[in-house]
């Protein structure tokens, strides 16, 4: 049992100052003062000066490792848990990527197995960027409705030079089916797209919907701030559909990237809705750079930490309210992906809490009713850390 006294919470919305009773991996109750029954026995944690906040999520995250764009050298690691919480995330969702030949789906769903084994937790995308969808029972939908893990079809790549170029009867196809498998394994069902340099990137999202019976709200195209045009066809994109931005590119790409902080801000000034935009980070995935001729140029590897620079740089730099920013990373995120117990702190949810200075920087962290980080020290790490 633990009990946390004059925390400042933010739930993710402002609720002022109280008490959070955590009993195993369960938030018991939230009060402006809870009084404990003479000799319970409880941790006792006095969180004032500091701000509460739900765990983070990271609906984008290359577990099993990635890229591979240079060659087998360039292949990159897999996630350490202690990177995921150095960057106060205490939830994942892990992809395949570009490599849908030499990595499996099988891999990434027995990594995300292996997170929630050291205390974390994890779901991921079936698929990669290719067209067929490379699976575990061979379908996506027997996927989504059988195995408990598997919360989407992603990130299949569009309008990029390393998609498979899957015509418009084929994601609708794609979307129709993951739809019906979240149906039957009460999962969201929805189809995570890698965006692309390509022009008119939303193009073939925007097809589907218009020649089929499909939402807008069945996929979520990642990478939204990967240049300046894509940004300003998120603009208009995110008014109808969800767009994700990755925080781990920047400042690996200063030029052409749009810094996620800022690009929270113009999205929000011009009018789209807050519950449509989410952040993650793309971390343990190669960042590569192409030249005019498509040669592979630069090569780069994100870490979850982006996020919570993001997130610190939204509120102290951009100056928006807290809020706002933290339900990117939150709320925004459980609510679209349909994940249980995460992503609010309130009574019978898992207890997954970041305690941050009043500087934005994280001070401790809870994963699952367990410190994970105290006093800015990593204290539990994965099984071969």
């Amino acid at each position: 049992m633990l009990l946390i006294r004059n925390a400042r919470l933010y739930d993710p919305e402002f609720s002022g100052k109280k008490d959070i009773l955590i009993g195993g991996n369960t938030i018991l109750e939230i009060s402006e003062k809870i009084q404990l029954p003479f000799g319970f026995d409880a941790e006792d944690f006095d969180a004032d000066g500091l701000i509460v906040v739900p765990g983070l999520i990271d609906n984008h995250v290359h577990i099993a490792g990635a890229g591979g764009e240079g060659g087998p050298a360039t292949r990159t690691p897999e996630l350490k848990l202690s990177d995921m919480y150095r960057g106060g995330v205490t939830t994942v969702v892990g992809c395949l990527g570009t490599d849908g030949f030499t990595r499996s789906v099988e891999s990434v769903l027995m990594k995300a197995k292996s997170i929630r084994h050291d205390g974390a937790s994890a779901w991921i995308w079936t698929g990669a960027y290719q067209v067929p969808s490379p699976t575990i029972t061979g379908d996506i939908g027997r996927d989504l409705a059988l195995i408990a893990e598997v919360i989407g079809v992603g990130e299949l790549a569009v309008s990029d030079h390393r998609s498979s170029c899957p015509s418009v009867d084929e994601l609708i196809r794609i979307a129709a089916h993951a739809r019906v498998g979240g149906m039957l394994g009460k999962k969201a069902g929805i189809v995570n797209i890698h965006m692309g340099d390509a022009r008119n990137p939303f193009n073939p999202i925007c097809e589907a919907v218009k020649r089929s019976m499909l939402k807008f709200n069945q996929f979520l195209p990642t990478h939204c701030n990967r240049n300046e045009y894509i940004f300003e066809d998120s603009k208009a994109y995110g008014k109808e559909g969800y767009i994700d931005i990755t925080t781990s590119s920047w400042p690996y790409f200063p030029e052409e990237e749009i810094k996620p902080s800022l690009a929270l801000k113009i999205l929000l000034e011009s009018g789209v809705p807050v519950t449509n935009i989410t952040f993650s980070s793309d971390s343990c995935g190669s960042l590569p750079g192409f030249d005019d001729q498509g040669n592979l140029v630069k090569l780069e590897m994100g870490l979850p930490a982006s996020n919570l620079r993001e997130l610190s740089d939204a509120v102290i730099k951009e100056k928006l309210p807290v809020e706002i920013a933290l339900k990117t990373l939150t709320s925004n995120v459980a609510t679209i992906l349909k994940l249980p117990g995460k992503g609010f702190i309130s009574k019978g949810m898992d207890a997954d809490i970041l305690f941050l200075s009043p500087g934005m920087e994280m001070v401790d962290l809870i994963a699952m009713g367990k410190w994970v980080v105290k006093d800015g020290v990593t204290i539990r790490k994965g099984s071969y850390e």
